[in-house]
């Protein structure tokens, strides 16, 4: 696997319909959880960032099709950038639409130390059932693990478990995978069952507690890296700890 240089957060919450205050709120959120930043630029059909004066009611008025646009923090040498987006029912789980939440970050070591506040900021206040942050390249990994077909092989080229397309899954409660840093709201942790005291002693000392109820749980230390056995053999335990992630409980 390639270094990554950047982290991709993605949060996945009821669609918007019409409730733009919280794609404010999980922008508002990510200002506040990360120092200093101010996403008060949008990106130019030439590339370049344009300054945004009034950010929030551009915002508002710009919000269409369930989603709202790219807005950015105006570096281009440290650039991060946030967007909104609806994914259909048909292509999402229990057949409702989603609004999803999607945003890129320089991976420092500043980000690295506030990626789950920041993560915990985007997923409350869009009222995400759940989300993660992972690191560029995760979704290469993840993709290998989709079962596309009855007859598909048991386990993923890296060894991983095989999971439920997201849109088979039954529930927008149930995680689609694990990623490097994980959401899960309260209606999520309850799906799967987190936390539980007697076999969670690990996990539970990289959680913790969010406002609203739900637990935000970093996997390894540093960024996932599917290249290094120790970070494998921590995703290999989650997921044999949770079956319910991705689906794995109703294929059995």
């Amino acid at each position: 696997m390639t270094q990554p240089r950047t982290l991709i957060l993605i949060a996945y919450a009821p669609a918007l319909a019409g409730e733009g205050g919280r794609a404010l709120d999980a922008i508002h959120g990510m200002e506040k959880a990360f120092p200093g930043l101010r996403l008060e630029w949008r990106i130019s059909e030439s590339g370049r960032p344009l300054l945004l004066p009034q950010r929030d009611a551009w915002l508002m008025e710009n919000i269409e099709d369930g989603g709202f646009p790219l807005v950015c923090n105006g570096d281009e040498s440290y650039l991060v950038t946030v967007m909104g987006h609806e994914n259909s029912a048909p292509f999402s789980p229990g057949g409702q639409a989603q609004f999803e939440v999607h945003a890129k970050l320089p991976l420092d070591e500043s980000v690295i130390a506030g990626a789950a506040g920041v993560l915990e900021a985007v997923a409350e206040g869009s009222h995400s059932f759940w989300g993660h942050v992972s690191p560029q390249g995760y979704g290469t990994e993840v993709s290998q693990q989709f079962r596309r077909s009855a007859h598909g092989p048991e386990r993923s080229p890296r060894g991983l478990p095989m999971l439920s397309l997201p849109e088979k899954l039954p529930t927008r409660e149930m995680p689609s995978f694990l990623g490097w840093v994980n959401y899960w709201s309260a209606a999520a942790a309850r799906a799967i069952g987190f936390p539980d005291p007697a076999r969670d002693t690990e996990l539970l000392t990289r959680a913790r507690r969010t406002t609203s109820g739900g637990w935000v749980v970093q996997l390894t230390e540093m960024p996932l890296d599917y290249d290094n056995p120790a970070h494998l053999n921590v995703l290999l335990r989650t997921y044999e700890r949770f079956p319910e992630i991705g689906g794995r409980s109703n294929l059995r």
